[in-house]
């Protein structure tokens, strides 16, 4: 199961930079890409905060909470030794997703998003990337995990 979850990890990191490059070269000339009408669209957009582009331009703070999350993520997933399996891949689908925007931070002050969602003219989704869905994607599984006490390995299962 490791090798699996380091798989994830890997390919949460790779494919979304490859993504983000495709939309630094293809979108960033301002255009969106319809994908399903006005539903679905790729639209190049630069966000210099958080989720829902929060805390705008405080590259440092983020830079120094990806470091001080990661270690502790890491330290979880390497020294807890009763978390179950889907509890690691949480943490690697979260770290995977920090890493992501964390090298976008470092190589370009802010972090390229692109996925648009619309629901008409009744909401716009904030648009996000690869590294959002998995990092939205591994703390969703870890909230459930700890809500229905299956975080950490039960005594009766070892």
């Amino acid at each position: 199961m490791n090798i699996i979850i380091g798989i994830i990890f890997v390919f949460s990191v790779l494919s979304d930079q490859l993504t983000k490059i495709w939309a630094v070269n293809v979108l960033k000339n301002g255009e969106s890409i319809k994908l399903i009408g006005n539903f679905l669209r790729f639209t190049y957009a630069e966000n210099k905060g958080a989720a829902f582009s929060i805390l705008q331009n405080q590259l440092w703070f983020f830079i120094i909470m990806t470091i001080v999350m990661l270690v502790v993520l890491t330290y979880i997933f390497f020294k807890t030794k009763n978390i179950t399996n889907l509890s690691r891949l949480s943490i690697a689908m979260i770290a995977g997703g920090a890493i992501g925007n964390f090298i976008d931070r470092l190589r370009f002050g802010y972090v390229v998003d692109f996925i648009d969602v619309r629901f008409g003219s009744f909401y716009n989704f904030p648009i996000f990337n690869i590294a959002d869905s998995f990092v939205v994607c591994g703390t969703i599984l870890m909230i459930i995990l700890i809500l229905f006490n299956k975080f950490e390995k039960s005594e009766i299962n070892e």
